[in-house]
């Protein structure tokens, strides 16, 4: 130990005692006829240097200088116990001195070699560059960093747990934590978007991964890779949606317990059952592995990262968003899917694949987010019309209106009013409300929905179907009755925005974009048709409901031709417990047999799956989902590498 840490540690005195005779008992005895002052200040715990900051080598070498040069004051081991306790005492501060680049010790050049070698392993991985506002022009960059100001997330808040803990209290949650919490959770990885639990099996490999395409404007596009494995096992889930055969799916996931589309697809089947809470924890793990594949510079929380839609393996990510954003929903716990519908619109917030947009004001209202409704419809209005769609002219008025600003909240509630009239009375009738003669017999209201496009019409009807909780307020409803009477005084003074509104009505909206209705078929909410081209008139697959024109296929669904193409699955249930019954057998061209099984094959198919659920149910609950390993974790594939956990 050397002089310099016994001194710091007031044990140089100590030291010298104990070297000067040869008997350390008479040693010993000396040392005890000093006062018990000077013996409180020698009784130093010698363990306090590990709590000590350490020192670089050319601090060592200062200090060793000073210390050689006082060790010559002490002649014939002279005992100086005073100076001991005054060094210790009275310690003097160090002036910061320059030393030469030639001369600096190897330990202060760590952080050197550190940040070099955090460089290098960032051009590898392809780690995001900052990029300043200078490398673009000043308008895209306040465009950028407004959506990035709006869209950015808060991970505390993707948990909802914490929503939970806020409602209920936080010991009523805790208690029912310790309850479900198991002895095998180590092995699980924790994750930001889902908390993984106990009876989950290890991840391992499953094929995975995710790769940085290029860095644009300090915006950062990633794309996910399918491994050869993962490939394969793809090609045969979609042999087994195409056999409509739930078993062969169930199959599936026992042997590779994380592959995400057939986790999507059996969560379908589990919410049509009504086995609501298995539906949402194997959407929870689908989301779980693709999280683990993230790459590291993919943020969930800065909203500058995006996936492109038109890649088919990416699209896989929007969809267990949104279906796991609807389950937190059904929960009451509105402000953590505000923050998820703020994750998946960060993603792709100019197309907006799922038109996420249509349920960001029915979150943010019901977490009383009012202030952020107001502010991202003021920062889009310029480039995506926000006032435009029904849902936002109706739910920035009742955020004014909330905040107090009630002058502002009469002028838009009015202009919603006007802009979009179907509204009311099919929002007066979804809530209950009895409304005057005046309003009821008003050409205006009574005949909107027969006046406009039909693809307006379902905007209404979805705007009410979602947030018609919201006008039972009691404040809302004397507010909404006396705006309506203020828009029939204008409508009766021949206002020109009631009738420049109407002509726009008749010519706005003349189709559905596919963006709504993938949104419409994922919400699944009653009521709400989903009205679709004669172009759109294809198989719609929950797991990839409608996709892009422009998609760039990664896989090629295996079309074929069943024997009882025409007959129910129930009857195809019975035959298939004949030996001889081959369900992928080929018919023979016979020209109309598609067109006579039509629309009836159709309503027996939806029928027959009722059936099956029953003994869908008894089925998913006896699963044991075993820990198997991913098939990522095959010797021979040599791509099964790529895959992270």
């Amino acid at each position: 130990m050397s002089s310099r840490v016994l001194r710091k540690l007031g044990l140089q005195g100590e030291k010298e005692i104990n070297c000067l005779g040869d008997d350390g008992s008479d040693t010993e005895a000396d040392f005890s006829s000093s006062s018990g002052a000077k013996k409180k200040q020698l009784n130093v715990n010698r363990y306090d240097l590990l709590n000590q900051q350490s020192h670089s080598e050319s601090e060592v070498k200062e200090d060793d200088d000073h210390e050689t040069a006082g060790s010559l004051n002490a002649q014939d081991g002279a005992i100086d116990l005073k100076d001991a306790t005054r060094r210790k005492k009275k310690k003097k501060k160090k002036k910061p001195c320059k030393i030469p680049s030639n001369t600096r010790s190897s330990e202060d050049n760590i952080e050197d070699e550190v940040e070099r070698s955090v460089r290098e392993v960032n051009e590898m991985l392809g780690e995001m560059q900052e990029v300043g506002p200078a490398h673009y022009s000043e308008a895209s960059s306040m465009t950028a960093n407004a959506r990035k100001g709006v869209l950015s997330v808060d991970h505390r808040t993707l948990n909802p747990n914490n929503e939970l803990r806020r409602i209920f209290g936080s010991k009523i949650i805790q208690n029912e934590q310790v309850k479900k919490r198991g002895r095998n959770r180590g092995h699980l990885r924790s994750t930001w978007l889902v908390s993984p639990k106990e009876n989950w099996p290890q991840i391992g490999k499953p094929g995975l991964s995710m790769k940085l395409v290029e860095t644009k404007n300090g915006v950062h596009y990633f794309t996910y890779e399918h491994s050869l494995n993962y490939q394969q096992v793809q090609m045969r889930f979609l042999e087994a949606v195409e056999s409509l055969n739930p078993d062969f799916i169930v199959g599936i996931i026992n042997t590779h317990p994380y592959h995400v589309d057939a986790l999507l697809q059996l969560s379908d089947l589990c919410r049509l059952s009504d086995d609501l809470a298995l539906a949402a924890e194997l959407v929870q793990r689908a989301l779980y592995c693709l999280e683990c594949a993230f790459h590291p510079s993919f943020s969930v929380t800065l909203g500058n990262c995006r996936l492109d839609y038109r890649l088919q393996q990416n699209r896989s990510l929007y969809i267990a968003l949104f279906k796991h954003m609807l389950f937190i929903g059904s929960r009451a716990c509105y402000r953590t899917a505000l923050e998820f519908c703020k994750l998946i619109l960060s993603l792709d917030p100019e197309g907006d694949p799922l038109a996420v947009v249509l349920a960001l004001d029915f979150y943010a209202l019901r977490s009383q987010e009012y202030e952020w409704l107001i502010r991202i419809a003021n920062d889009w209005e310029p480039t995506r019309n926000l006032s435009q769609l029904p849902h936002f002219a109706y739910s920035v008025a009742i955020a004014q209106f909330q905040l107090g600003d009630v002058e502002q909240a009469h002028t838009l509630l009015q202009k919603a009013l006007i802009m979009f009239p179907g509204v009311l009375l099919a929002l007066t009738e979804k809530c209950n409300v009895q409304t005057d003669t005046r309003i009821t017999s008003s050409p205006f209201f009574k005949n909107a929905q027969l006046t406009q496009n039909k693809s307006l019409t379902q905007l209404e009807l979805l705007y009410v179907a979602r947030s018609y909780h919201l006008w039972k307020e009691s404040e809302l409803v004397p507010w909404l009755e006396s705006n309506v009477h203020q828009v029939l005084d204008r409508i009766d003074a021949r206002d020109p925005m009631v009738l420049e509104w109407e002509v726009i009505r008749q010519k706005r909206y003349p189709n559905t974009p596919r963006n709504i209705l993938r949104h419409i078929i994922l919400s699944d909410i009653k009521d709400i048709p989903v009205l679709m081209n004669e172009e759109l008139q294809v198989p719609v697959l929950n797991f990839d409901p409608l996709p892009p024109t422009d998609s760039v296929d990664l896989y090629t669904r295996p079309i074929r031709t069943r024997l009882y193409e025409n007959d129910s699955t129930l009857s195809i249930f019975l035959r298939s417990l004949m030996p001889n019954f081959n369900i992928i057998q080929v018919t023979s061209d016979e020209p109309g047999a598609a067109e006579e099984g039509g629309e009836s094959s159709g309503v027996d198919l939806r029928r027959s799956v009722a059936s099956l659920l029953d003994a869908m149910r008894d089925l998913l609950s006896n699963i044991h989902m075993s820990d198997v390993p991913g098939d990522g974790d095959i010797d021979d594939d040599p791509d099964s590498d790529d895959g992270r956990p």
